[in-house]
């Protein structure tokens, strides 16, 4: 994600982020780190926020953009500020030149562009800067591929293909949708923008002298289900971070959502929370980064560069014997509970079931090891417990060495955030909504114990890559130009445990570094899941103030938000993002009870809790809809990308778990365009591009109707030995290649200002088809079910990856795991296969014209195109093979000589010319002839 770098937030160079390892750096020089000076004996309000300077990092692909808000930036720095409004917080970015912004210098610091500017001349000089725009090399290269391919299509209509009609239709109609489908692919990104957030601002605006901050404050949500499928070792380490995290520590707290009442997750979080008063310090002393310590010390050796090297090296060296021994507890636990309740269950002496306990001698509430009645995943009360209490506001230095411990925090801040661990309600007769419906539980109690006017939400299995990540989105969310429109700031999705070729395409950059900046010129980019920050008014339905008339009291109706005065009163302050964290309230009776009613499973019922409330239910893609939900309010939402990233996770490295993930999205797409949430069906509060953008990302499976037929059609080359191409041939193929030719043009461009590479390009290509072929049928046929009332397909919720045990920490790769949606991708790799080795036979044995050898070259073209395009699917089938892909090369190339072998002994039978001449001795001689 690296184009950030040189103008921007985490790396800018006069922030003093503090975001690389502070106090190391990279030693092999490969740019994903950078050297940084700590002052290992700061004050304490310095080293609790993790502390130190960073040099300025510049990005190879900062030469393409040019900053966009220069008259912004110098009206904001003439007024000083004594205007009363708040700074800029961010900067913005477009590309420059002749690959897409017609903007020159002399323009962009034009101090007519600012706020005093009046509306109608600002809008007549952005339409006549549009209109210069086109002429800018990505815009003139899609007109040119828009024109080319009208005329494509008009020659088509004219010259139709008399010999195979249906096929000509076919192909028509195809075509019209592929064409369709690039324009509003294309459209959405004419206008791509980069925001870098300024944290070097934010902290002189916001950090006071003593310590204190008068930042807002920001409720953290984690999310998980099971500790098997999704590993608790990631669970705790994202919590880690999140408690290690650089924002002030009485302004944010942690709540985990353990969806399967689940002891071993209460139990582990209790190990997490001792480990972290010693690591939290830890990173505080020494400005650690990553604050994930698996991460952390999974990283190379680096060379440290504060100015107590004696005092890291023996910190480290006890903090790493600190966590091997913390991971041991936790892997203890699964042994260690069934046990202690033994032990329980012997003493009670009762009959029946075997109840679980707690480590302080009480039942625990939730689901039991044996299951029982309320006491089973799907059926148990809702539970509550804080596991670190509300921080004091004033610094708490630590210890200094002892033998006991030999880590000096005498000068560091020791405090924690908030913790605090729920698992809602369950019950058999309600229908819990999955992860959507924990997620609103979670909102509703966080409401009631801190309220935090933000929101970020997490998967269990991604922690906080950047500790300045939380600042940065901050910024978006403050900024006086679009800050109180904001309603989410989404961070990209990065992983660290992909293998290094990204070959199922995790990284999936072609969609975070491109797609998402062309919508962040727009309306904003849509929401996709974990590391995404929330207002949390914008949730709870409230209109933006752009559409909110002043003076509107927000609606507190019981019939939207449900029957709890508590929750129904904490709806006002939360509007209010100047307000400091309240004291949650101390968990007496009266409180529980209202803890424990809003997490009770009909607590939603009758009100606007999953429609127009919190996030949506009854769809796949919960967050893509929410995040539709919050635009066509009229809302905008922004997009952050840092360096070092924001936030890192695990990814899906098996093919087939890879596959049920985008089965899951492609589904939850159509299942959104087929509702009450289709994009074209919105309001006028969504920005026209937008919806336009929003169709396109719904609808995109049906692309594979068409392609799969597309990639079949080399069976009419095996069994009619015609390939299917329209005549006059030159102009068909001349028309291709301008076609295609143009299409990797434009690709070629949008590498350059999005900062990919060649292979994040080849590898998006890949797996899109992969997708259309092995996925999205499914996905289709998913959504015709449901169109018929009928059940559709269920969607598997993707395993995360369990390190292994042995050396290859890839081994997950080349695990072949079957499954029914594989087939059609195998289907079209052997129809290809085939069509190759048919031809290669029907070349041996001849007889063509030179048409018919112009046809089969196409052909064979199409063929090999495709199968190079399939070919990480291909490395996938064949297991650990794969480890060397030469192999697959030589299955290939066997298969080849086989079937043109076969084809040319078919072809000699039909021929009726194969002679066998036998001798009066019984021997036999070859065929003397093939009747060539």
């Amino acid at each position: 994600m690296g184009s950030l770098a040189a103008a921007n937030g985490a790396g800018h160079a006069s922030n003093g982020a503090g975001v690389a390892d502070q106090a190391l750096a990279l030693e092999n020089g490969t740019g994903n780190g950078h050297k940084a000076g700590v002052a290992n004996r700061a004050t304490p309000a310095l080293q609790a926020n993790g502390g130190s300077k960073v040099a300025k990092k510049i990005s190879p692909t900062d030469k393409y953009w040019v900053a966009a808000d220069e008259g912004e930036m110098a009206a904001a720095i003439a007024d000083g500020g004594e205007d009363g409004r708040r700074p800029l917080l961010y900067r913005t970015f477009k590309v420059k030149g002749i690959l897409l912004h017609p903007y020159r210098k002399n323009e962009l610091s034009n101090p007519s562009l600012n706020d005093h500017e009046p509306i109608f001349n600002k809008l007549v000089l952005c339409r006549l800067k549009a209109l210069v725009g086109l002429l800018q090399m990505e815009m003139l290269l899609s007109l040119i591929r828009l024109v080319a391919i009208v005329l494509f299509f008009i020659w088509r209509v004219r010259h139709p293909y008399a010999d195979g009609m249906w096929l000509w239709w076919i192909s028509m109609v195809g075509d019209l949708w592929f064409g369709v489908t690039w324009l509003l692919n294309q459209v959405a990104k004419l206008n791509p923008v980069k925001r870098v957030p300024n944290l070097t601002l934010l902290e002189q605006q916001f950090d006071l002298p003593d310590g204190n901050s008068n930042l807002p404050c920001l409720d953290v949500f984690i999310n998980t289900v099971d500790p098997i499928n999704e590993p608790m070792i990631y669970t705790m380490n994202s919590i880690i971070s999140i408690l290690a995290a650089d924002y002030p520590v009485d302004k944010h707290a942690c709540y985990l959502s353990d969806d399967g009442g689940s002891i071993i997750h209460y139990d582990g979080l209790l190990e997490t929370a001792k480990f972290a008063a010693l690591w939290v310090p830890f990173c505080r002393k020494h400005s650690i980064e990553p604050r994930a310590p698996e991460s952390y010390f999974s990283l190379n050796t680096r060379p440290y560069t504060g100015n107590a090297p004696q005092d890291f090296v023996n910190d480290r060296r006890h903090m790493c014997r600190e966590y091997d021994e913390f991971k041991e507890r936790l892997d203890a636990l699964f042994t260690l509970i069934p046990k202690r309740s033994d032990v329980y269950n012997h003493a009670a002496a009762k009959e029946g079931a075997k109840a679980t306990w707690m480590a302080d001698g009480t039942q625990w509430p939730g689901t039991w090891i044996d299951p029982a009645e309320n006491h089973k995943k799907g059926q148990h009360v809702g539970i509550v417990k804080v596991m670190l209490k509300h921080p004091s506001y004033e610094p708490e230095l630590g210890l200094g060495a002892s033998t006991n411990s030999p880590l000096d925090f005498s000068a560091v801040d020791v405090r924690l955030p908030m913790l605090v661990y729920i698992s809602r309600e369950k019950s058999p007769s309600c229908d819990h909504q999955k992860k959507a419906g924990a997620m609103n539980v979670q909102l509703r109690v966080s409401a009631l114990l801190t309220n935090a006017p933000f929101i970020i939400n997490f998967d269990g299995d991604h922690y906080v890559n950047n500790s300045k990540a939380f600042r940065a989105g901050i910024c978006f969310m403050l900024d006086r130009r679009e800050g109180d429109n904001t309603a989410f700031v989404q961070f990209p999705q990065r992983f660290d445990d992909v293998d290094p070729t990204d070959r199922y395409c995790n990284h999936n950059r072609v969609f975070f570094d491109a797609t998402l900046l062309g919508l962040n010129g727009i309306q904003g980019p849509s929401y996709v899941g974990t590391g995404c920050m929330f207002r949390r008014v914008a949730l709870y339905g409230v209109d933006p103030p752009r559409w909110r008339p002043d003076n509107v009291k927000i609606v507190d109706s019981s019939t939207k938000f449900g029957s709890s005065a508590s929750f129904i009163s904490s709806i006002l302050p939360a509007a209010d993002q100047e307000r400091s964290i309240m004291s949650p309230p101390a968990l007496e009776e009266p409180v529980m009870a209202d803890l424990a009613h809003v997490m009770t499973c009909a607590y939603e019922d009758g009100t606007e809790w999953g429609r127009e409330v919190g996030w949506v239910y009854n769809i796949a893609t919960e967050d893509v809809v929410t995040g539709f939900r919050l635009h066509r309010n009229g809302w905008r939402s922004m997009y952050c990308r840092m360096e070092p990233d924001a936030f890192a996770g695990t990814a899906p490295i098996n093919l087939t778990e890879r596959l049920y993930q985008i089965l899951r999205w492609s589904g939850g797409s159509l299942e959104m365009f087929f509702s009450r949430n289709c994009p074209l069906l919105a309001g006028r509060r969504l920005h026209p591009m937008q919806r336009i953008a929003y169709a396109n990302m719904t609808a995109y499976p049906v692309s594979s109707v068409f392609l799969v037929f597309y990639l079949l059609f080399p069976v009419i080359w095996i069994f009619r030995g015609q390939f299917y191409i329209q005549k006059p041939f030159p102009t068909y193929v001349l028309y291709l290649v301008i076609v295609i030719a143009l299409t990797e043009l434009i690709g070629m461009v949008e590498i350059k200002w999005a900062g990919l590479t060649l292979l994040d390009w080849i590898r998006n290509e890949q797996f899109y088809i992969i997708g259309a072929t092995a996925v999205y049928p499914t996905a289709v046929f998913h959504i015709v079910l449901k169109l018929f009332g009928l059940k559709g397909v269920s969607f598997k919720l993707t395993a995360k990856q369990v390190a292994s045990s042995t050396s290859d920490k890839f081994a997950e790769l080349y695990a072949v795991q079957w499954a029914p949606m594989l087939i059609p991708t195998m289907v079209v790799i052997a129809v290809n296969v085939c069509a190759i080795g048919a031809s290669i036979g029907k070349a041996i044995v001849g007889g063509w014209s030179l048409m018919q050898m112009a046809d089969a070259g196409l052909g064979l073209v199409f063929n090999a195109w495709i199968l190079v395009l399939i070919y990480p699917f291909a490395l996938g089938m064949i297991g650990r093979w794969s480890k060397r892909p030469y192999i697959l090369f030589i299955l290939f190339v066997i298969v080849f000589i086989l079937i043109a072998l076969v084809d040319i002994a078919i072809q000699a039978m039909r021929s009726g010319f194969v002679r066998f001449h036998f001798k009066s001795s019984g021997g036999a001689t070859f065929p003397t002839s093939w009747g060539l």
